[in-house]
């Protein structure tokens, strides 16, 4: 396997200067840039140009991350020349949030095959139910098939985003690639560090991803009380006070949920996943300290299930949220993984609105908000 990366300052391309990762014969590129670089046509014509023979899949980012750290406004462009493993890409619309779990199916049905060895995913950030989609895929491809993946953002917000895939770019496509054959090395973590605070409080009504009321109250009275001042920048100063999912005796069931929109007629908020509509929620707060421990803890759990050494390429998704929180220190968390990983992991990847992965090895595949979610591709 061969691994090579492009930062990129501008859409407006000096000559030649992806012509590096061209000469690799690489059969995967992955970009990740800023909103700019998606608008951009020409941009996208040289994209096309550069690769014609390799699978193109990537989005628009809340920020990006290489191996030189975290930035804004640029584009990561990734070559990886996978010797030995088979690429399938797959593509489809999604008509509206109401559609997510049908278009997860749509994508799963097309990459269903016998030997699929996992899945890479990347949705639109906004008017989609994030855990509807993992749902579809994963009842095509079955449970055994690790998903992982993120949706796309928009710098903060919250408004249009962009993925790239074998059709071009689009703002309301939902793109996926199957890994499969017998030399693939996949590994996957994904962790917080969030710590609840408050009281729990009751789910009393939600219809899939959009919270109505909490303990019989409009929901979004509740969180602008608790939010005060901070109240006046939602939806993006929610992504500071993520709701944890609790079960019917309180305890934690792993998941993290954030605010992509609010209703103020409808009192609702809309969360980037489902929740259960008879279950308990309680806000969550969090530390730069206890963030990075947590991209540290996914970043040994993905690095366990890849072995064997060898050049590889860790495909980061981190939330917008812990951007927010950790502020000029959020290199940090990079950094952390980069040390787990070692020298000969590339690393890519950008901060997001939501994040697919297992939490465990084994596991069943799960739309999070709030974590360091890692993916790491190699070969035998």
């Amino acid at each position: 396997m061969r691994v090579q990366q492009v930062v990129l300052k501008s859409p407006q391309l000096a000559p030649g200067v992806l012509s590096p990762l061209a000469d690799g014969q690489p059969n995967l590129v992955t970009v990740f840039a800023s909103v700019d670089y998606f608008a951009d046509e020409a941009f996208q014509t040289v994209l096309r140009r550069t690769f014609p023979s390799a699978v193109l899949i990537g989005c628009s980012t809340a920020g990006e991350i290489s191996a030189d750290g975290v930035t804004d406004s640029t584009c990561i462009v990734t070559a990886a020349c996978l010797e030995k493993t088979r690429i399938k890409s797959a593509v489809t619309t999604l008509k509206g949030m109401d559609d997510s779990q049908a278009a997860g199916a749509r994508i799963g049905e097309a990459l269903a095959a016998p030997g699929l060895k996992a899945v890479l995913v990347f949705g639109p950030g906004v008017e989609i139910n994030g855990s509807a989609l993992v749902e579809g895929i994963a009842g095509k491809v079955g449970d055994t098939v690790p998903i992982t993946g993120g949706l796309a953002g928009d710098g903060g917000a919250f408004t249009r985003t962009f993925t790239l895939g074998p059709d071009g770019v689009g703002d309301r496509t939902v793109v996926a690639i199957g890994l499969s054959g017998d030399a693939l090395r996949f590994g996957h973590g994904s962790f917080g560090g969030w710590e609840p605070f408050g009281p729990a409080r009751k789910v009393t009504k939600a219809v899939g991803n959009v919270l109505y009321e909490l303990d019989g109250e409009p929901a979004l009275e509740i969180y602008k009380r608790y939010l005060g001042d901070l109240a006046a920048d939602l939806p993006a100063s929610g992504l500071l006070f993520p709701f944890a999912m609790l079960g019917d005796d309180h305890s934690a069931v792993g998941l993290i949920r954030t605010i992509l929109g609010i209703d103020e007629t409808a009192g609702s908020l809309t969360l980037a996943g489902a929740i259960d509509p008879k279950g308990y929620l309680k806000l969550m707060h969090a530390s730069t300290d206890s963030l990075v421990n947590g991209a540290e803890a996914a970043a040994e759990a993905a690095a366990a299930m890849m072995r064997e050494e060898g050049m590889s390429l860790a495909i980061l998704v981190s939330c917008v949220g812990r951007k927010l929180v950790m502020g000029g220190r959020v290199d940090d968390e990079v950094e952390a993984v980069a040390d787990v990983l070692g020298n000969g992991t590339v690393l890519t990847g950008f901060y997001s609105y939501g994040e697919i992965s297992p939490f465990t090895p084994g596991s069943v595949c799960q739309l999070h908000n709030q974590t360091m979610t890692i993916t790491c591709i190699g070969e035998q």
